[in-house]
């Protein structure tokens, strides 16, 4: 088990930091455009939202790949590097936590636009004899901060737990790129099975974890329904 911890401490340390960083970026992101989603009734905010869904519907390879194409050094992802001397942000963090943001915000997106919706055309109206950042804090978030929480644990639990879209853009370099599914695959592909065993049942454990977390957070909310009803 030393070895098996020893082999994997760098993979694990890398994936919760990358975990970290795309919830972050996730909520700073997903927030706002729900709130827009919610709020438009346009013909281009369906379009955005059915291009937010996509890569629930997309095999994570082919996500990976356009992904990956984009963040060559003949895409933006080339560009933007160029700037501090790098020809491509394809197999680096920054790539993954792109691809991890890209894979996980309709997870995040769309409870959180639910939720908005939930609070009716009144709150909106309300909205607009204040600030909208005024009206955003104080009227339109505080129903939704339940679903912010709960976005913020998929988001982080969706990016741990993923592999396709991140092996594809990271490129598996170990100690840089190589998150903690690919030991999984690692392992079985050599038939370790006892370390695949054990990582892949930290993984299970993780997982009952944040569910086990999101059915609590559900819970209370319904309570608190009851309460104030």
């Amino acid at each position: 088990m030393d070895v098996v911890w020893a082999e994997i401490s760098q993979s694990v340390a890398l994936t919760i930091e990358l975990a970290s960083v795309a919830t972050v970026i996730l909520l700073v992101i997903g927030v706002p455009l729900a709130w827009w989603l919610a709020r438009s009734k346009t013909f281009a905010s369906e379009a955005v939202a059915t291009m937010i869904v996509l890569p629930l519907v997309l095999p994570p390879p082919a996500l990976g790949f356009g992904v990956l194409v984009l963040l060559g050094p003949h895409g933006p992802g080339g560009v933007l590097a160029s700037f501090w001397g790098e020809r491509t942000l394809a197999f680096t963090f920054a790539g993954m936590a792109v691809g991890s943001v890209l894979s996980a915000l309709p997870l995040v997106v769309q409870p959180i636009r639910s939720a908005f919706v939930a609070t009716g055309d009144r709150s909106f109206k309300t909205t607009r004899r204040v600030s909208p950042l005024y009206a955003f804090i104080a009227i339109t978030a505080p129903p939704a901060r339940l679903e912010f929480v709960k976005a913020g644990v998929i988001g982080f639990s969706h990016t741990i737990g993923t592999f396709g879209v991140v092996m594809m853009i990271g490129g598996n370099i170990p100690g840089r790129t190589k998150v903690l599914s690919a030991y999984v695959v690692e392992y079985v592909q050599a038939s370790r099975w006892r370390e695949a065993s054990v990582v892949a049942g930290g993984m299970v454990l993780f997982a009952f974890a944040a569910i086990f977390t999101l059915a609590l957070i559900d819970r209370h909310s319904a309570r608190r329904g009851t309460e104030s009803s």
